[in-house]
Order: C-alpha cells, then sequence, then structure tokens
C-alpha cells in the first residue's frame, strides 16, 4: 500500500526546483540582512534558476500536469507518460508549444515576420455614452 492515499503532486521537478529556490531565497534573505545588493541581485537569479530547471524536467517528464495522475505513476520516481504530448490544461506545456491549442485565439506563423507566435486577443468595444435630456430621456 502507498504510503499516502491521494496524488500529492510530489515529482523529481517539484523537488529539484524547490530545493533550488530555497538555496535562492536564503542568498536573497541573506542580502537583505547584509544589505547587499549583489547577493538580493543573485538570490533572485538562482530563483529564476529553479524556475528554468522545474520547467525543463516538467518537459523531460519528471514533473505533472495539472490533475491527478494514473495511480501507477503516483511515485516522484515515475516519468510522466503524458509529458511528451503535452498536458492539456499546462501553461509550461501551452508555452513550449505542447499540449492542447484552441483554434481560436492562438496565431502561430511560419516564419519570424510580424504577428508570428503572438496572441490575438478579442477587441471588447465600449458602450457609447448616453446622454440625459432634462426631461429624462436619454439620448445616443
Amino acid at each position: 500500500m502507498s504510503a499516502h492515499q491521494y496524488d500529492h503532486g510530489h515529482t523529481a521537478a517539484g523537488w529539484v526546483g524547490f530545493g533550488i529556490a530555497t538555496v535562492g531565497a536564503g542568498v536573497a534573505g541573506l542580502g537583505v540582512c547584509t544589505v547587499s545588493g549583489v547577493l538580493i541581485a543573485g538570490g533572485v537569479a538562482i530563483g529564476a534558476v529553479a524556475l528554468l530547471v522545474t520547467w525543463a524536467l516538467h518537459l523531460a517528464g519528471w514533473g505533472k500536469g495539472p490533475g491527478v495522475r494514473p495511480r501507477a505513476e503516483w511515485g516522484w520516481r515515475v516519468r510522466d507518460s503524458a509529458a511528451p504530448g503535452g498536458h492539456a490544461e499546462c501553461l509550461g506545456c501551452r508555452l513550449a508549444g505542447r499540449g492542447r491549442r484552441s483554434g481560436a485565439g492562438v496565431g502561430v506563423g511560419a516564419g519570424a515576420g510580424a504577428g508570428a507566435g503572438e496572441l490575438s486577443m478579442p477587441v471588447q468595444r465600449a458602450a457609447e455614452p448616453e446622454t440625459v435630456t432634462a426631461g429624462g430621456d436619454s439620448v445616443r
């Protein structure tokens, strides 16, 4: 029987990212205590490295996407079988060009020209202002 009854999301990507981010937070905290901008910047840079390492491990299959994994993949030493195709609701997978894409809203061009890879957002127009006359009638 497993040590836990729920999929808590313990993964190699999560633990490695947490470890690196903890070091970065410690370095930034030391920078705050010693009033050192260099240490604060170094801690923030280590935090950015933690983010990138975690993302790379997630894409390599050592993380998990949103939702519950199959019970056979609950162990943190088990690679995610869905990682190569991308996870449907995962921002990290979408940023890497994996996962489900909706047909509307995402435009990816073939080249590096204008508009390649840009997200298109629907335009919402503001309502026209109403003018209220002295008699209480509204006029547009």
